[in-house]
């Protein structure tokens, strides 16, 4: 058994006189084939190519059985496997490599004898029985690292992990809605996590209520003037808080029923798009830039932007038509972002969830999702280092019908179902 791993040190306050260290990412290069196996890191999937004849796992990734030539199918694997072989990289031709080595990597055999390489989680050693799993590096780019003991209590204190995911330990969080039911639960769901400052963001902060009695309880909170329809109200707390700012999470809601005929009118659905579409920018023109600079400042440096979604942003739920929307013009904006902030090391997270537990939600069938439930899945998602997010049964069902046939889901949505 391995010796418990010293807990990673709280980041001590910069020297604002130091240089901030330029964003180096791992190479960067991977074919069309290794760009889906990437995709399915995002999801937090452990998905890989299987022969439909030969019914074994084929690695490499290729476009056709080597043995057969049959056509290969993407599908959940066994995870499990032996370490056989390892080796600690003291030097590395990669600029990124250099600036962290020590750095482990070894020899996995998975079932069937498939080799696979891996990053190594400190408690490896070779001989032992390991779990792999997938993440996405610095540069959004899939790959393995082996666990010999995925329920260790010291797991998180592992610095290679820590570079692959987005624990929010000892990290500052901006929540952007944080007055909302969902805010309050990302808020406690943070600083339960071991963040170290949780900035909530609340508009009118005059208009006393439970949720801001809530807030300013809790340690570790601090509650910042945020009014996301307010370009000034945005840029005057980026200058504030801006160079410190960690995680940010988009959490705006503005949930309203109606489609496009029956909706509520043209000035509800601009309320809706200036808080949600609107905001999202408003963050992005102050924050993003500065949270980009900061993507490689060691301990110190930003690690995610999250958004919360919709999963109707992927199919308009007529219902909630103008919501749907909306969400669809966010999720756009959110993945231009993320084209942005490539290669900064700053992950965009898109958390999608199904309907609410809610009053704007209350003649909505269940399953719905609870505020703690949502922000449970947010922090887990950060801890695995996912890009995408599918929180609760409606969620994960309606991208599965998605990812299945988007006309027919269009047509079954607009046909009066969920």
């Amino acid at each position: 058994m391995a010796d418990p791993l010293p807990p990673l040190p709280e980041p001590v306050r910069k020297d604002p006189q130091k240089k901030t260290r330029t964003a180096l990412i791992p190479p960067l290069a991977r074919s069309r084939l290794g760009m889906r196996l990437g995709a399915q890191a995002a999801r937090g999937r452990f998905h890989l190519p299987h022969c439909d004849s030969c019914a074994v796992i084929v690695w490499p990734p290729r476009e056709a059985c080597p043995s057969c030539l049959s056509d290969l199918q993407w599908r959940a694997a066994d995870p499990h496997g032996k370490l056989i072989a390892e080796t600690t990289l003291e030097t590395s031709p990669e600029l990124y490599f250099r600036e962290r080595v020590p750095w482990r990597v070894g020899t996995v055999t998975l079932a069937g004898g498939v080799p696979v390489m891996a990053h190594l989680h400190a408690h490896c050693r070779v001989g032992d029985k390991v779990e792999l799993r997938l993440f996405l590096d610095k540069a959004d780019r899939a790959v393995f690292m082996a666990f010999a003991d995925t329920d260790s209590p010291d797991l998180r204190e592992d610095i290679q992990l820590r570079e692959l995911t987005n624990d929010p330990r000892h990290r500052r969080v901006l929540i952007t809605d944080a007055r909302t039911p969902a805010g309050v639960a990302l808020a406690a769901a943070m600083t339960g996590a071991g963040a170290k400052t949780v900035f909530a963001g609340v508009a009118e902060g005059w208009k006393r209520d439970a949720a801001i009695e809530r807030l300013e309880g809790m340690a570790g909170v601090s509650v910042v003037p945020l009014d996301l329809t307010d370009t000034r109200s945005v840029e005057e707390l980026c200058g504030e808080i801006g160079g410190k700012v960690d995680i940010l999470v988009h959490n705006a809601e503005h949930v309203r029923p109606g489609g496009v005929m029956a909706g509520r009118g043209i000035a509800d659905a601009r309320q809706l798009h200036d808080k949600l579409v609107f905001g999202f920018m408003r963050l992005a023109e102050n924050f993003g830039p500065v949270m980009r600079s900061r993507g490689a400042d060691g301990v110190n440096a930003a690690t995610a932007w999250v958004n919360l979604l919709s999963v109707y942003a992927h199919a308009n739920w007529p219902a909630y038509g103008q919501h749907s929307a909306a969400h669809a013009a966010a999720l756009s904006l959110a993945q231009c972002l993320r084209g942005e902030m490539l290669g900064s090391g700053v992950r965009v997270v898109n958390a999608f969830a199904g309907p609410l537990e809610q009053d704007w939600h209350d003649s909505v069938l269940p399953p719905k999702v609870t505020p703690d439930r949502l922000a449970r899945d947010i922090v887990a998602g950060l801890l695995a280092g996912q890009q995408d997010l599918y929180i609760g049964d409606v969620a994960r069902d309606v991208a599965e019908r998605f990812e299945d046939d988007a006309k027919l889901l269009e047509m079954e949505l607009a046909g009066g179902g969920q």
